[in-house]
This record gives C-alpha cells, sequence and structure tokens, in this order.
C-alpha cells in the first residue's frame, strides 16, 4: 500500500469514526492553493478541522508527530479561508489531529490537538 492509499484509507476510517460520534462531515479534502484540510466537520456550534494521520507502524515516529509547526501553519492559513469564504465568523472552532494506526486497527483522537 502506498502513502496516497494509506492516506484515503485512513481519512475513511477517521470520517466513520466521527459520524459514530454524531458529528457531521461537512467536506472531506478541502484543498486552496495554499494548503489542505482532511475533514471539516461540525458538533452542536462548533466547527471541527481534522488532521488525519495515518501509519502502518511506529518505525519513524507517531503520526501526531508528522503534524509540526509547518503543517499546523498551513492548516491555520487554510481554516481561516474557509471561515472567511463560508462566513463563520461566530462559529467556536478546534483543530484536532486523528492518529489511524493501520495494522493495529487503532484509532487515537486528540481534540484540540493546537
Amino acid at each position: 500500500m502506498n502513502n496516497k492509499e494509506k492516506g484515503d484509507l485512513g481519512e475513511a476510517i477517521a470520517s466513520k469514526y466521527l459520524e459514530d460520534k454524531g458529528i457531521n462531515i461537512i467536506e472531506l479534502n478541502y484543498r486552496i492553493k495554499t494548503g489542505e484540510i482532511d475533514i471539516i466537520s461540525s458538533l452542536d456550534d462548533e466547527i471541527i478541522f481534522v488532521e488525519v494521520k495515518a501509519r502502518t507502524n511506529i518505525r519513524y515516529g507517531y503520526p501526531a508527530e508528522a503534524v509540526n509547526y509547518k503543517k499546523i501553519k498551513k492548516i491555520l492559513n487554510t481554516a481561516n479561508y474557509y471561515i472567511l469564504q463560508n462566513n463563520l465568523h461566530n462559529k467556536k472552532i478546534r483543530f484536532d489531529v486523528i492518529e489511524i494506526y493501520l495494522n493495529e486497527k487503532k484509532i487515537n483522537h486528540i481534540e484540540n490537538a493546537f
């Protein structure tokens, strides 16, 4: 399985996980020229921007460790654009990371990750 396939599978697993928790999926793979957000979702009056990281092993570190300063900056810029584009100024927002351990069939949901 290549990295794109791992990512796609991880995002599908994360989407189902969120839906099972009663979280509404608004958009998948929201892209603009300067960045991407894997999942945009909502719960009650809160918008949740989710970064999904899927791994088959932790040889190169835990999935969330890949969400570094540079990645966070891109996600924040992309989220700001989405908020402006959709006039969501009065909504609460949060940024989550979902780690998917593919071989272990395990999910770690980090709420308010940054």
